[in-house]
């Protein structure tokens, strides 16, 4: 029987960790995800979350072992009408022997300050369990989606003659032409992060090894008409034969598209590849444009989950960093018992043409007209969720007749929320 004691939140020390530091970082994250990192991919890894604010809780001053561990990487994340910066939360985690002592609420508590002076108004994550960050005033924003459809249940509703041509690429190729179809795809989607070039040459292009896992090398296909780029997708395939003959299942690790064609004439190639029985594909919209293509929507058989945690850090700078549908004024009772600046009564007025209006925002006494939490705020904030599904759920209260209705159309975006990058 363990005789360990319970740790205060400030017996741990919270520090920078630095490049040398790495290694003991990452030997947490492995205990704690119970996975194995080869030294090829802490390689990769490090090329890419490298220069991440790494932060390690020691036990003392001058410790070596961390015993948990953060990172946030430096992004600018998509909102309505523009972009803001936002700390990219990831690699957090805590020994298994040491749960349960303070130490994530103290990394959490660092790591948000941090964010705060450094300007960034935000703070978003891919939640491990969404239990953990709720705590810390992490709103579920935006939603996740999953599919596996058998190619004999692929036909389109609305057949349509092909246009333009997929072709692949191979890796070197596919950095020139990939990477601008992704930006545009980022510029209006609510939700999409930028991404490094060390991002690209290490993460989504590239094709090691020990990232196949069993499964074919990577291919990337690209749909262009006239020469020019409108999507792409890049595929693992998984080799499964019996004596009936191929049942392979082909991976789809990424697919973006900016036109209805692209979409369409893309996704036909995928569901043609020879030998394919089934098709999977993880991080897609939800609603899935899909649904309303296939003559069996149900086929498609497409699984909903939670996608992007967005953290209100600034409360202010948050709300005036994106752009709103209409010209209102709502006054809002913020709880936010861990960030506690962003806590109190705030008063949003919007100004200026429909889905380019413009917020102020400053206390007031007012009476409020809709009360709620930080989290809450943050979910309805790239306009993906709306405040009276919130209410429905008994997470908003709603103060004055009506104020949740105009929330709706205040906050709505015209693009739902999306994030294709895992970190």
């Amino acid at each position: 029987m363990s005789t360990t004691t319970k740790r205060a939140t400030s017996a741990w020390h919270i520090r920078d960790a630095g490049t040398d530091e790495m290694r003991a970082c990452l030997a947490v994250i492995q205990a704690a995800f119970a996975e194995e990192v080869s030294d090829a991919e802490y390689d990769d890894w490090l090329k890419v979350f490298g220069d991440g604010r790494w932060i390690g809780a020691y036990e003392t001053e001058d410790g070596t072992e961390a015993r948990g561990c953060a990172a946030a990487l430096t992004f600018r994340l998509t909102v309505p009408g523009g972009e803001v910066p936002a700390a990219g939360v990831t690699a957090v985690a805590v020994r298994p022997d040491f749960h349960r002592r303070g130490i994530l609420r103290a990394l959490m508590r660092h790591q948000l300050e941090d964010v705060r002076q450094r300007g960034e108004p935000l703070a978003v994550l891919w939640a491990s369990e969404g239990v953990i960050y709720q705590r810390f005033g992490y709103g579920l924003a935006a939603m996740d989606g999953h599919f596996e459809v058998e190619t004999l249940r692929t036909a389109y509703t609305r057949p349509a003659a092909a246009e333009g041509r997929v072709r692949l690429v191979d890796e070197e190729g596919s950095a020139t032409v990939i990477p601008p179809v992704y930006d545009a795809m980022r510029q209006v989607t609510p939700g999409a992060v930028s991404r490094s070039d060390a991002w690209w040459r290490h993460g989504p292009l590239s094709d090691p090894a020990y990232s196949r896992r069993g499964s074919s090398p990577k291919y990337r296909a690209v749909y262009e008409v006239g020469g020019a780029a409108e999507g792409y997708a890049i595929y693992r395939i998984k080799d499964d034969w019996d004596h009936r003959g191929p049942r392979n299942r082909l991976e789809v690790k990424e697919a973006v598209t900016l036109t209805p064609r692209a979409l369409r004439e893309l996704w036909r190639f995928l569901f043609e590849v020879d030998l394919v029985r089934t098709v999977k594909a993880d991080r897609v919209p939800v609603p899935n444009p899909l649904q309303q293509i296939l003559a069996e929507p149900r086929a498609l058989g497409l699984i909903a989950g939670d996608g992007l945690w967005v953290r209100l850090v600034d409360l202010p700078a948050a709300l005036t960093g994106r752009r709103y549908t209409t010209a209102d004024s709502l006054a809002l009772e913020v709880a936010d018992d861990f960030c506690p600046w962003n806590a109190g009564r705030w008063r949003i007025t919007t100004t200026g043409e429909p889905w380019a209006a413009v917020a102020q925002i400053e206390r007031t006494e007012s009476v409020p007209d809709l009360v709620l939490d930080t989290a809450d705020l943050a979910a309805i904030y790239l306009g993906g969720i709306r405040p009276t599904e919130l209410a429905a759920a008994g997470r908003i209260e709603e103060r004055t007749p009506g104020a949740l209705r105009r929330a709706d159309v205040l906050f709505a975006a015209d693009r739902t929320p999306w994030c294709v990058s895992m970190f």
